[in-house]
């Protein structure tokens, strides 16, 4: 499946790794949620990156106390119409100040791409070429909002107040 980051169409440079699989020394890995608190220690001694898959139906806390160790944490959207992995989001960016990457995946549609970069998401797994293309323009479509979130940029309302300081010089 195609991966947009930061705008652009990318390769995944992590492979899905299997609940019985072993675990390589090195390499970028993503793997469920299970595997990954069955032993985090074990993970955090590894030289590759470790990503990890985390249901929309599992408590965030539980994976709080280690987000120092993972490079990505890949929330799942079963369905479109299951919107809890936009709270998990929400959860990592604002209250605890996740800065890796937030992957979303499962069912990423176009119609919802805003709304996921608004909650603090900044990868995306879509299913067509075609999705991965219009997520990569509506990036740079959207520059102006009225709601604080998760994904940094600041409000029409700090914008504004900014260059009225520029102007002002105060």
């Amino acid at each position: 499946m195609p991966l947009v980051k930061g705008g652009k169409i990318v390769s995944d440079t992590y492979a899905g790794l299997a609940d019985d699989a072993e675990l390589a020394s090195g390499g970028n890995v993503l793997m469920s949620a299970a595997r990954f608190l069955a032993d985090p220690a074990a993970l955090a001694v590894r030289s590759g990156q470790t990503g990890v898959v985390w249901p929309n139906n599992r408590d965030i806390d539980d994976l709080v106390p280690h987000l120092a160790e993972i490079a990505v944490v890949a929330l799942v959207f079963p369905s479109f119409r299951d919107g809890r992995a936009y709270s998990q989001a929400r959860l990592l960016r604002e209250r605890h100040g996740y800065r890796g990457e937030l992957r979303a995946t499962g069912q990423v549609l176009r119609d919802q791409f805003v709304f996921m970069l608004r909650a603090g998401f900044d990868t995306f797994d879509v299913r067509k070429e075609s999705d991965a293309k219009a997520f990569a323009q509506v990036a740079e479509r959207y520059s102006v909002f009225y709601q604080p979130t998760g994904d940094g940029r600041a409000t029409a309302f700090r914008q504004r107040l900014a260059r009225q300081a520029e102007v002002t010089g105060s």
